[in-house]
């Protein structure tokens, strides 16, 4: 078998378009690491190899090939309180498992850009914990010391990710669980803004704070696998759309504990190694800025002390008072809590939570975003179950205000203990700064650390997240007459814009032939539900001047909207009125409309010859 040296993304994508490696021989070799791995409480279910090698090997049928797939015959999984179609969901509780007939939107929409699910990975049931010890099928390890917890709840995809058996997992976060096991094992948790990644199809913990969240090697990967899966796709009642949300990459202001504020359960190197990243981050351009954490602090209190624990028992209410005998009894406890609210509870701490938006606002004022220890130390397996509730809440310290505060943040690596055991920081900034923050978090983490996961790979410099486009400048996405070799190519040109690259949409577009157009254009619609390989489009870069001037000279039926592209970011480009291709020819089969106009002038040259 051939051996992998990397399940980095895009070394992996690399390994294929140079035929040094197939998506076969990749499924073949992560199916013979997942039998070799010695803990056998990462997964739940597993698709059989045959099912998985099966995939691989349609991949090679789907027309849209490698270039038009973005995660291409990656190996990824899922964990168990997210529906994938062919094995059950069991939230880690086998009285509760069900068995889904269709994937939830984000797993659907990885298969969709050719990523191959191999199975599903415990965790805390009912995704209620931060430990990863709260799970029938056993509690998981991390990757570099057996006798210790691996965090959770998303244990299973986490100590996959970082064994090296996947490329990536997803993971789900109410109070931090796409975090805190991505710092107990030295890897990248990616926990996006709330509702950027549809939660239909997952089993809820809290549903007005629950977010999926990416596992990854590096941060890169994370980012790219977040920004393929978010979909504001009707289904989620709490879906958004990411407006992108700008930061300063230099010179920026990032917040930092001071005083009673640091906490760190006595672990002093957890102390050091979070000195040590405020050190770096500070070295790679950027002000520390000591906050007050109270506000924040009192926030994060209220997701166990408060009524967001009756929304934990409205989740799975009636099998709870069917089943109650099938919940883990710490599990239980915990959501049992919830019958001693009121409603009127409720309201007094949504007004409580109001109020401490408007003092945590004040330290917002200050900062751009913050970098605050992922957990404050960790515990072995044998303390973690001797004192489950105290001990659970210290790993929370630094993670349960972010969705109640509507954060989103990126965890990444700090290095490790004296005794070798990982411990991480986390990026948190404001709602849809999402992508400028990617960007922050991989500078941190390859000034921080030099490999990831427990294999000892070296951070895939192919994976270096992109600066965004300035604020000061707009990405455009043309799709006609303005690409390069096309007539109005030169519009672009003389306003000095930037080639940026070439891509397609996102697969509900669809292109017409325009009539009556001189010089001749098509025209890009968008028809959602319809699932096609998506449309060829260049991205241009204008300054916000040269974009006004360009837009001026559009004329109708076209018009400038924002478009989503295969990678799931959005850009403004060329839009056509509906009923300007009414009766016009669909020409999406061609794929682009430069392979349309190739086409019109071959067989415009067979007829003359004929």
């Amino acid at each position: 078998m051939m051996p992998i040296s990397s399940l980095q993304i895009e070394d992996l994508l690399a390994a294929y378009r140079e035929a040094r490696a197939t998506p076969e021989q990749v499924i073949h070799a992560v199916y013979d690491r997942i039998d070799a791995w010695p803990d056998k409480a990462v997964w739940i279910s597993l698709f059989p190899r045959e099912e998985a090698l099966a995939r691989a090997r349609a991949l090679a049928e789907r027309p849209e090939g490698i270039d038009g797939l973005p995660l291409y015959g990656i190996p990824f999984a899922v964990k168990d309180n997210i529906d994938c179609a062919g094995l059950p969901t069991t939230a880690a509780c086998p009285d509760y498992a069900y068995q889904p007939w269709e994937n939830a939107t984000a797993v659907q929409r990885l298969l969709d850009a050719g990523a191959i699910a191999i199975g599903k990975t415990n965790l805390d049931q009912f995704a209620t914990g931060l430990n990863g010890t709260r799970s029938p099928y056993g509690a998981p390890r991390c990757v570099f010391d057996g006798e210790y917890i691996s965090g959770g709840s998303s244990s299973g995809s986490a100590v996959a990710v970082a064994a090296g058996l996947v490329s990536f997992a997803l993971g789900t976060d109410t109070a931090g669980s796409g975090r805190v096991p991505a710092a107990l094992n030295n890897i990248v948790g990616v926990k996006p803004t709330k509702g950027l990644l549809s939660t239909a199809g997952v089993v809820p913990a809290c549903r007005s704070l629950d977010c999926v969240t990416v596992f990854a090697l590096n941060v890169g990967d994370g980012n790219r696998v977040r920004r393929i899966s978010q979909a504001n796709d009707g289904d989620d009642p709490y879906g958004r759309t990411l407006t992108p949300r700008p930061l300063p990459l230099r010179g920026f202001r990032f917040g930092v504990l001071a005083g009673e504020d640091r906490k760190f359960c006595g672990d002093r190197d957890a102390a050091g190694l979070y000195d040590r990243a405020c050190e770096r981050l500070a070295s790679l351009g950027g002000q520390a800025v000591e906050i007050d954490y109270q506000p924040f602090a009192a926030a994060a209190a209220l997701l166990y002390d408060g009524p967001w624990v009756a929304e934990r028992l409205a989740a799975i209410q009636t099998f709870f008072n069917t089943s109650p005998g099938a919940i883990n009894p710490v599990v239980r406890q915990i959501i049992q809590g919830g019958r001693r609210f009121t409603s009127v509870d409720a309201f007094e701490g949504q007004y409580r939570l109001k109020a401490l938006e408007r003092v945590a606002a004040r330290e917002w004022e200050k900062i751009d975003f913050m970098l605050l220890p992922t957990c404050p130390t960790t515990y072995t397996v044998a303390e973690m179950e001797a004192n489950p509730i105290e001990y659970n809440a210290n790993l929370g310290l630094y993670t349960n205000f972010v969705n109640l505060l509507d954060c989103c943040g990126v965890a990444v690596p700090a290095g490790r203990r004296r005794d070798g055991l990982p411990l991480g920081v986390t990026l948190i900034g404001p709602a849809f700064t999402d992508d400028a923050l990617a960007v922050l978090a991989d500078r941190l983490h390859r000034a921080l650390v030099e490999t990831a996961g427990a294999t000892g790979q070296g951070l895939s410099a192919r994976s270096l997240v992109p600066e965004p486009a300035p604020a000061a400048y707009v990405d455009l996405a043309v799709v006609g007459a303005h690409l390069r070799g096309m007539p109005l190519h030169h519009q672009l040109t003389e306003l000095d814009a930037l080639f940026v690259r070439a891509c397609r949409t996102a697969a509900p577009y669809r292109l017409y032939a325009l009539p009556n157009t001189e010089p001749a254009k098509p025209g890009l619609i968008r028809e959602p539900g319809y699932a096609g390989k998506g449309v060829e489009v260049e991205v241009w870069r204008l300054t916000e001047a040269a974009f006004g001037r360009f837009v001026g000279r559009i004329p109708g039926p076209l018009g400038i909207g924002t478009v989503e592209l295969e990678d799931g970011s959005s850009v403004k480009s060329f839009l056509c009125e509906e009923w300007a291709v009414r009766g016009a020819e669909d020409i999406t089969g061609f794929g682009g409309w430069k392979a349309y106009c190739t086409a019109l002038t071959i067989k415009a040259g067979a007829a003359s010859a004929g």
